[in-house]
């Protein structure tokens, strides 16, 4: 009995110091938001004007940047090696002139202050033809160092800019699948991101098509990336625990790799994950498979690592979105029919993650079976269906 104690007294002292640890890493109160971007067409040319914001919510610890990137990288259904990209960033630092040679001095982001920096972007086309008919979008990736107290973090975010988006159905133009006791319509939208908002879409590309009794449906990954719950690997920094935990689950799992298990580990926290991982291994040996992920909770499941969604996602980690069924209830009542998060592919896998109130959620499953969206760069995350 004493020598179970003991080992008890000690897995829980072994737990609380990784607890302990996880929550002692090193990180950086500094948020970085994209605000809008304006695109204008000059010429053959494209310009765009965005600005970037950094705020520091700490009330007393004073970050330093001391250094920033943006990088944009052209995304078109062509070669487009003959576009070139002129980038230039001003600071506007409130407390500080602004420099005109486009040199970024190290600033220093006081508690619970901020600052902007403008963005501009020239693309040109070498051959003379027009950039907008070649270039649909821009990911305008972020590199910046921040320097304080927990040491000198590198960090990378990007965002997607729609510099084209295509044409919203009509509804003489309504073309309907056939389905099983149904009809289903995807429908086409431009690159989302951060910069939109899940009910704008919704409203702009079907608003004019919905009638009562449809369901209009979103996938679950367009949503999270407009919520902006996307990284980049480079931003996760794996744990010991994270590299051997992830060897177990297998290949194809969005777990089965070190950064994408540390990213649900930062999600949940580490106990958490060591405990599902503990109990699901040890009723997986007697034939009970599942657990881990019902012991983990939702995120375990939805996670995506790189690979697992459309570029320029599948060079992120995406995790599932947040509150879906808020989000179903607020875009059901703005549209006057119900309204649907799903996870869908190609192997028949049906998952409805959220939905308003009075959803016909089985009628879902056998319109969404054959995957009308489609797996790859369809670019459309949005189903209408229509009972038969």
């Amino acid at each position: 009995m004493c020598v179970l104690l003991v080992i008890l007294l000690l897995l829980g002292l072994g737990v609380f110091w990784i607890e302990a640890r996880h929550r002692l890493r090193p990180t950086s109160p500094l948020q970085l938001r994209q605000l809008d971007w304006n695109v204008q067409v000059q010429g053959k040319d494209l310009e765009l004007e965005g600005w970037i914001e950094i705020s520091n919510p700490h009330p007393r610890m004073e970050v330093m940047v001391p250094e920033i990137q943006v990088n944009p990288v052209l995304i078109g259904s062509s070669d487009l090696s003959d576009v070139t990209v002129r980038t230039r960033i001003t600071p506007h630092h409130p407390d500080e002139d602004t420099r005109a040679d486009g040199y970024w001095p190290a600033y220093i982001v006081k508690g619970r202050k901020s600052t902007r920096i403008q963005v501009s972007v020239i693309l040109s086309d070498q051959t003379g033809a027009a950039v907008a008919d070649r270039v649909d979008t821009l990911w305008m990736d972020v590199n910046w160092v921040n320097y304080g107290p927990f040491g000198r973090l590198a960090r990378r975010q990007g965002v997607v800019v729609p510099l084209r988006r295509p044409a919203v159905v009509q509804p003489a133009e309504v073309e309907f699948r056939s389905g099983e006791s149904c009809r289903v319509l995807p429908l086409k939208t431009h690159l989302l991101g951060p910069l939109d908002n899940t009910l704008e879409v919704l409203r702009d590309y079907a608003g004019e098509l919905v009638r009562p009794g449809d369901i209009l449906t979103i996938g679950e990954t367009p949503v999270a990336v407009i919520q902006g719950r996307y990284t980049h690997p480079s931003m996760v920094k794996p744990t010991w625990i994270a590299r051997l935990l992830c060897r177990v689950f297998h290949p194809t799992s969005s777990l089965a790799t070190a950064c994408g298990l540390q990213t649900l580990i930062d999600q949940v926290g580490p106990t958490r994950v060591i405990l599902a991982w503990s109990i699901g291994l040890a009723l997986k040996v007697v034939g009970l498979k599942g657990w881990f992920y019902r012991l983990a909770g939702e995120q375990a499941r939805l996670i995506d690592d790189i690979t697992g969604t459309t570029p320029p996602y599948d060079q992120t980690i995406v995790l599932g979105p947040a509150d879906p069924v808020q989000l179903c209830q607020d875009a059901a009542e703005a549209l006057g029919v119900s309204v649907a998060i799903v996870d869908v592919n190609d192997l028949g896998r049906v998952k409805v993650l959220a939905s308003s109130s009075g959803c016909d959620e089985a009628l879902l499953h056998r319109a969404l079976r054959p995957n009308p969206a489609g797996n790859a760069n369809e670019r459309t995350p949005l189903v209408l269906v229509r009972p038969a």
